[in-house]
């Protein structure tokens, strides 16, 4: 009964981070297409800063894939001053 109700748990875990993700805004890198970088090692993290149209600055951290694309792995933004 344990394993069955851990193997729930874990189920349920996963799930929820994939819907925890960020998803891609408009500004963001990977908003309207896939991206692949040439020359960037497999593992490494690009930041990317853009302005919101509210005045604000948003900053997200990619992560580069095996297959050279990108994941967007956080996202955060800027109080309005």
């Amino acid at each position: 009964m344990k394993t069955i109700l851990s193997a729930a748990l874990i189920s349920v875990v996963a799930g929820s981070a994939a819907l925890a993700a960020p998803q891609p805004i408009p500004g963001s890198i990977t908003y309207d297409n896939a991206v692949q970088l040439e020359q960037a090692p497999v593992g490494s993290t690009v930041l990317h800063t853009f302005a919101k149209g509210d005045g604000r600055d948003v900053n997200e951290v990619y992560k580069v894939n095996e297959d050279k694309t990108l994941t967007l792995v956080t996202r955060t933004i800027s109080k309005n001053s």
